[in-house]
């Protein structure tokens, strides 16, 4: 009998301490759509293959940047090993609650605005690193040019609560003007007026930009019942917003910036690679892609060159 008491006490003792050196992972994700999905997707798969028995803690926000912050202070509460910070909103809730837990961000499109680190040169200095969704947003405006030669207005439809989508506003509006567009902007705060605010953008554009933008990219079906009628297509900043309202895109994969980011991961909880010190890695390729549907719905004719979203 004390032979077995002491084998129980063993195996409780062994159990106790696999599960106190369990490495854990908190993951915060803004809202659920379909880019956002793929980079999570790709950063469980990367780590999951460098650390099997990693635990993760997987949470959604729901769009709203009040739940990013009770969701990332619970993980730092529970005193998690790495925080994945999947947009901006988790980005910037998890910089503001740790100063020590690794956080890496993905689906960012521009770590110096989401921070707001001036004379941004790609590392942080911080605990904070990861990657970002940054497509060539001068080549976006020169797509436009490509496909609508004879357009004069384009609106910019976005979200104006997310600084990312406000920085590529600004730069592809430059871009269109020099190319000889008039742009408008056309921003809605929330879920709410994405309807209203694209009525507006419908009535008064040739062509809209949508960049990559979170609430966008949630509310894809309600931008497209109001821009397919009015026969305006729609220029998207990535696949996801593409496939729901668009009609052409220059993307990126989210699933392979992700899974670039669970490497990362995996390089500081295996092999102690300072993350103050990792620069921010960028998605190494850009895809011409098009909505076969919303092309025909519109009457457009697309180059050859580009492929068709599955």
């Amino acid at each position: 009998m004390k032979k077995i008491v002491t084998l129980a006490l063993v195996l409780m003792m062994v159990a106790m301490t696999a599960c106190a050196s369990a490495t854990t992972i908190g993951i915060c994700q803004l809202v659920q759509h379909a880019a956002l999905d793929a980079a999570t997707q790709g950063f469980k798969d990367a780590l999951l293959e460098k650390i099997p028995d990693a635990e993760i803690d997987e949470q959604n926000a729901s769009g709203d940047a009040a739940n990013c912050a009770t969701i990332i202070n619970t993980f730092v509460s529970n005193g998690v090993d790495l925080i994945l910070a999947n947009a901006t909103a988790p980005l910037q809730a998890a910089a503001a609650a740790t100063a020590d837990i690794p956080v890496l961000g993905t689906s960012i499109t521009e770590y110096g605005v989401a921070l707001g680190i001036d004379d941004f040169t790609g590392v942080t200095g911080i605990n904070v690193s990861g990657t970002s969704d940054l497509a060539p947003l001068t080549e976006q405006a020169a797509m436009i040019k490509e496909l609508f030669p004879d357009a004069k207005t384009v609106g910019l439809l976005y979200c104006s609560a997310e600084a990312n989508s406000i920085y590529q506003v600004n730069v592809v509006s430059a871009a269109l003007t020099e190319l000889g567009y008039t742009c408008t902007e056309y921003a809605f705060t929330d879920s709410n007026d994405v309807s209203s605010v694209t009525e507006m953008a419908a009535a008064g554009s040739d062509v809209i930009y949508v960049p990559t933008d979170n609430t966008a990219a949630a509310y894809t079906e309600t931008i497209a019942n109001v821009v397919i009628p009015a026969g305006v297509p729609v220029i998207a900043g990535e696949e996801g917003i593409c496939a729901g309202c668009g009609v052409a895109t220059l993307t990126i994969s989210y699933y392979d910036i992700g899974y670039a980011t669970g490497l990362m991961a995996a390089r500081i909880l295996l092999d102690g690679e300072d993350i103050t010190q990792m620069p921010i890695e960028y998605a190494p390729q850009f895809t011409k892609k098009y909505n076969a549907a919303n092309v025909e719905a519109l009457g457009l004719t697309i180059p050859a060159d580009y492929i068709a979203i599955e």
